[in-house]
């Protein structure tokens, strides 16, 4: 967990239901740099959805027929075929877009992290110091959106 991340989420209000936008744009902010691990079509275009709500383009009831979308995408990911261990990294990347396109911004933030750390190598997830440049990043770009950093 990204304590300071969960204090300037406290002080932005993020959960409110009156912060949404900024929800998922920091939601967004976070899948985008994980992106490049996503193996599932599906999962892309989730994003693109997430990224076209922020953007003005999308509505309400697209958005939330990608987060149904996404909630089935997720739950059944295989895996990835690759021999270098990256599936739990396509998999949480996956996790942290339909997190964020129903608008757990938090939990996005955490899968985003995990999946940034675990495409290291899957040693890394056990030191808490591999989390730190992703968490710290986080703290930054919440700060950024919301107008306090």
């Amino acid at each position: 967990m990204n304590d300071a991340l969960a204090r300037i989420a406290a002080e932005t209000g993020l959960l409110d239901p009156a912060r949404q936008r900024l929800r998922l744009a920091f939601a967004l902010a976070c899948v985008r740099r994980v992106e490049h691990l996503l193996e599932d079509e599906r999962a892309k275009d989730g994003l693109a959805v997430l990224q076209a709500w922020v953007e003005g383009r999308a509505d309400d009831a697209a958005l939330q027929a990608a987060a149904t979308r996404m909630q089935t995408v997720a739950n059944g990911h295989r895996g990835s075929n690759s021999i270098d261990g990256s599936a739990h990294a396509a998999v949480s990347a996956t996790y942290a877009v339909a997190n964020a396109v129903a608008g757990r911004a938090l939990e996005a933030a955490s899968y985003a992290a995990y999946a940034s750390v675990y495409a290291y190598g899957g040693y890394a997830v056990n030191d808490r110091a591999s989390f730190e440049p992703e968490f710290a990043w986080q703290v930054q770009e919440l700060g950024r959106l919301s107008g306090k950093g």
